[in-house]
């Protein structure tokens, strides 16, 4: 059986995701996300700054957050990966049982990229 989630990200919401600037600087950024086997999804585009810095470096934290990026609770280290196209309907299909606004077409782009996170 996979690991679960830590029971402080279980129920969440959104998540603060914070991804590294080359000179090591995080940006922390509120997420969608969704949940199998241990593993977190999200989508980002890829023009987004929040893309490239996971290209250059796949470390990342996790923490709960509110809508706007509060932090509620403890962070929690990880590895981001880059999802290959054949993999995006599966992540896309668990972030639209999430979250009915993903069924929405406007939501979709064809910048729009899928990635897994490990803790």
């Amino acid at each position: 059986m996979p690991p679960a989630l830590p029971p402080e990200l279980q129920h969440q919401k959104y998540l603060s995701l914070a991804t590294f600037r080359k000179n090591g600087l995080a940006v922390q950024t509120p997420i969608w996300f969704a949940e199998q086997d241990g593993k977190i999804y999200a989508m980002t585009r890829s023009d987004s700054g929040k893309f490239k810095r996971i290209r250059n470096s796949p470390t990342v934290r996790v923490a709960p957050c509110t809508m706007r990026g509060k932090i509620t609770g403890p962070e929690f280290p990880g590895q981001a990966r880059l999802l290959p196209a054949e993999q995006w309907p599966q992540a896309r299909r668990l972030l639209a049982a999430k979250y009915w606004l993903m069924r929405l077409p406007f939501l979709w782009s064809k910048k729009n990229v899928f990635f897994e996170i490990t803790l």
